[in-house]
Formats: structure tokens, C-alpha cells, sequence
């Protein structure tokens, strides 16, 4: 009894969305295994993903792209649009132009289907803690078509309402850093790096790091 309880106090809510029954399993047993995770309902289309987030609230949603009727990222923008949870889009090595529509849709993150377990289940920590994730594997590829993909941007609005410190998070957005590796740098908490990260996200019109790590490219803050 007492390690529900304490599952119950700890534990991260996910959803997984996929139309493939087999897939769904796969990464309903990987993440039940973790003591910290557990997967509270499973989606097999985009618009019952849509529905259940907003019925249970979860703290991160596995989204599959290519399902029937509403697809992923659909599904993505309207979980993203509602605040309901964060999302981590399932995708593969050709099917880049999916990937940019997450981006934009607001997704917090992008693994391959083929991930290994230990990095599903530490992705799904770092997103639900406030972090992004993407496979590090198609990282750069990924922000260097997608900025070109986009006009340039020399002055994005609203670059010009940050305070010194929110730029300096924004840098650390476009390295890639996560909230803890951007305490560390910037030596302030973790809390206040959080506060800080949604500060910038609000004044930039943004809906996750991802975009703000695509905006500090674009606006040339990093190399």
C-alpha cells in the first residue's frame, strides 16, 4: 500500500496515441515499468487523443503522426491550443515535413519510433519537468531546414520586451540546454529558470522551447 501511495504522489500521467494496437502496448509496458510513470489511457485516432487528454489531464501525451481520421498533428495543436498536457510526437527518419508541422503545432518533443526504452522513459521525465526533447540523432538537420524553411527574421517581435536575463535563457533554448543545464550556467534555480523560460515563451508569442530554440537560430543568438 505504501508504494502506491507513493506512486500516486510521484507518478507522470501519459497518454499514448497510436492506431497500431501492437505499438501501443510496446510503449504501455516500457513506461508502466518505470516506478515514477504510468500510462492512464491509450488513443487509437487523434480526435479520441484530443478527447481523453482533456477528460484526464495528463502530464504528457505520446502522439503519434499518421492516424485515421484527425492525424497527429492536428491532434497536437489542439491538445497544445487547450493546454490540456505536452507532447511528445512519434516520428521516423523520412518523414521530416511531419516533424516541422510539430514544431509549429507547439509539440515539446520528437523521438523516433524505433526509440530505445531507457531514452522513452527519460524523455517523458524531462518533458513533463518542463523540458524539450528531440532525438538527438535528426537535431540538426531538423532546426537547420526548418529556419530555412522560414523567412528571416533579424528582429523577432517581442525580442526587444526581454530583460538581459530572459536573452540569456533564450540563448540556452537555442543550444539546446535543458532547464537544469541552464541553472547551471546561469547559476540560479531550477524554479527560477522555469519562470523565466515561460516569460520568454509569452512575450515571444511562442507555444514551446522548441519554437524559441528555432527563433534564437533564426534571429542569429547562436551559431
Amino acid at each position: 500500500m505504501s508504494g502506491a501511495n507513493h506512486r500516486a504522489r510521484d507518478v507522470i500521467r501519459v497518454l499514448i496515441a497510436d492506431d497500431h494496437a501492437a505499438i501501443r502496448a510496446g510503449l504501455t509496458m516500457i513506461l508502466d515499468g518505470a516506478p515514477d510513470i504510468e500510462v492512464v489511457a491509450e488513443a487509437e485516432d487523434g480526435a479520441t487523443a484530443v478527447r481523453k487528454a482533456a477528460a484526464l489531464r495528463p502530464d504528457v501525451v505520446l502522439m503519434d503522426v499518421r492516424m485515421p481520421g484527425t492525424d497527429g498533428l492536428t491532434a497536437t495543436r489542439q491538445v497544445i491550443e487547450a493546454r490540456t498536457a505536452q507532447v511528445i510526437v512519434l516520428t521516423t527518419f523520412d518523414m521530416d515535413e511531419y516533424v516541422y508541422g510539430a514544431i509549429r503545432a507547439g509539440a515539446a518533443g520528437f523521438l523516433l519510433k524505433s526509440v530505445d526504452a531507457s531514452r522513452l522513459v527519460e524523455s517523458v521525465r524531462l518533458v513533463a519537468a518542463g523540458d524539450g526533447v528531440i532525438e538527438p540523432s535528426v537535431t540538426r538537420r531538423l532546426m537547420a531546414a526548418f529556419a530555412s524553411a522560414r523567412p528571416a527574421v533579424s528582429r523577432p517581435p517581442g525580442l526587444d520586451d526581454l530583460t538581459q536575463r530572459e536573452r540569456e535563457v533564450l540563448v540556452c533554448l537555442g543550444e539546446g540546454l535543458s532547464n537544469q543545464q541552464i541553472a547551471r550556467r546561469l547559476g540560479v534555480g531550477e524554479a527560477t529558470v522555469k519562470t523565466h523560460v515561460s516569460r520568454v515563451l509569452t512575450k515571444l508569442d511562442l507555444r514551446s522551447r522548441v519554437q524559441a530554440a528555432v527563433l534564437a537560430k533564426d534571429a542569429g543568438l547562436v551559431g
